[in-house]
């Protein structure tokens, strides 16, 4: 883990229903894209990008936002920090490793219908351009 994250809380948002102490693990199908395998698992030191995982994450299942611990080296997420946002002001990262669920973010305020609408517009254009959400 890099310095600058280990005094931070780190988030991890998603719609799948786990308890304190189970692992997030990258191999499974992404959330998001051509849903193929992840190679990664991502993380964010915002709330406010969880909340954009929570709320996209495929699935039925009710969006949750747990608070997460790497449990080896994260980086930077190229997909914002290089393509979208220089400097990496969502604080979004990546790990190769499984995060650690240590609680869960139990009140947070979602985005309006219409700004989630917007995201999901745009992110259905990327994929129609052939434009991979997430690039692994």
């Amino acid at each position: 883990m890099t310095d600058s994250t280990n005094s931070q809380v780190l988030y991890h948002g998603t719609r799948a229903d786990l308890r304190s102490g189970d692992l997030i693990a990258p191999g499974y199908v992404s959330n998001y894209g051509s849903r193929r395998k992840a190679n990664f698992v991502y993380l964010s030191a915002t709330l406010e990008a969880a909340i954009w995982g929570a709320e996209l994450a495929a699935g039925e299942g009710r969006e949750r936002i747990y608070i997460v611990e790497p449990t080896g080296p994260i980086e930077d997420d190229p997909n914002l920090t290089d393509k979208k946002f220089p400097g990496n002001p969502t604080k979004s990262y990546r790990t190769r490793d499984p995060l650690r669920v240590t609680g869960e973010v139990a009140e947070w305020q979602g985005h309006s219908a219409e700004a989630l609408a917007a995201m999901k517009i745009h992110l259905e254009e990327l994929k129609r351009q052939g434009i991979e959400a997430i690039d692994e």
